[in-house]
């Protein structure tokens, strides 16, 4: 029997917390106006949390298709980018690619960059990846069928689980002055940025912003 991992222990955890968080869009996406499949579909295919719900959220708003497929896609451009860093920090196989091009999330990317040897990246890409899109889109099932029975996802917590996990992977991580910096940069940008534009876009706004800053603080220790 393999012995667990830091890196397979942490993928397991981030996979249980946000897979459930699952429930919440599936129910979302019933009560916007999508049927069953049309909301499994998209956790399936889509499968990037942040598109996902801002997609039911503009068709629930009366948006057109496109319109929700344009917000849908400018969050997903961050996948992109995680993209280039896990090929570079993991060097998979060419036959890998596309699979792990499905599976490149924020919690596959936070857990497979919070390792320091090759083989634990490895270990957490897969265990998140995998583990997330299972829990995830069974959870969708879940939700979708139950609709209207589950109420408001805030009542069973579901809201924050995504939150928790993130803050499970940044906080032993704040170990410097510059990691704290980022973060409060970060947190102070989507925090003025909230009441000011549609939602999905602080958290763009807050990338942007700790790039530009991360950046500026390279080139003055130049």
């Amino acid at each position: 029997m393999l012995k667990p991992t830091p890196a397979t222990r942490m993928g397991l955890s981030i996979a249980a917390a946000v897979g459930v968080y699952g429930v919440s869009f599936g129910a979302l996406s019933v009560a916007a106006g999508l049927n069953v499949w049309q909301t499994c579909a998209l956790s399936a295919l889509m499968f990037t949390g942040g598109s996902q719900f801002a997609f039911i959220g503009v068709i629930a708003g009366g948006g057109t298709g496109a319109a929700a497929w344009a917000a849908a896609t400018l969050l997903g451009v961050r996948n992109g980018v995680y993209g280039m860093q896990l090929k570079a920090l993991i060097r998979p196989p060419a036959k890998l690619i596309p699979l792990m091009a499905q599976l490149t999330i924020d919690e596959s990317t936070a857990t497979a960059s919070g390792q320091d040897e090759h083989d634990e990246r490895v270990r957490g890409f897969w265990t998140a990846g995998v583990g997330v899109f299972i829990l995830w889109n069974l959870f969708t099932l879940v939700g979708a069928l139950a609709g209207d029975a589950i109420g408001d996802p805030g009542r069973w917590g579901l809201d924050g689980a995504a939150v928790a996990a993130f803050l499970g992977l940044l906080w032993p991580r704040l170990t410097g002055r510059d990691p704290v910096a980022i973060a409060i940069v970060a947190a102070m940008t989507t925090i003025i940025a909230l009441p000011l534009v549609p939602p999905g876009i602080p958290v763009l706004l807050a990338a942007a912003t700790t790039a530009l800053w991360w950046f500026w603080r390279k080139r003055r220790t130049a």
